[in-house]
């Protein structure tokens, strides 16, 4: 389901990545980042997606929402192993959301 963010401005982080092959504890570091970010002060929402390419955008009422989730300790040990296990590559985005339209329901 469509992250039910608000009415803009609000911040996007988009993390698009390559993973290596094999779990090594991907999914249950992946189901507990959800749980944690969901948890942080100015968490808005999450979508992502995975088909050889994965991308996850998260939503966040500001950029300081964003600084203080890169910083929380437990992330920043899952970024650790992303970087040595998970990932061959990612790249990370933030982008000021401006405006937000769509049509019906997803």
């Amino acid at each position: 389901m469509p992250a039910d963010t608000p009415r803009p401005p609000y911040y996007a982080v988009i993390f698009t990545s390559l993973r290596t092959s094999g779990d090594n504890g991907y999914a249950d570091t992946a189901r507990r980042m959800a749980e944690l970010a969901a948890q942080q002060p100015g968490f808005l929402g999450m979508e992502s997606v995975r088909d050889g390419i994965g991308i996850t955008v998260s939503y966040w009422e500001s950029a300081e929402a964003i600084r203080a989730w890169k910083a929380n300790a437990e992330h920043q040990l899952a970024q650790e192993r992303g970087r040595s296990d998970w990932y061959s590559a990612y790249r990370i985005r933030i982008a000021r959301v401006e405006r937000d339209y769509g049509f019906g329901e997803i």
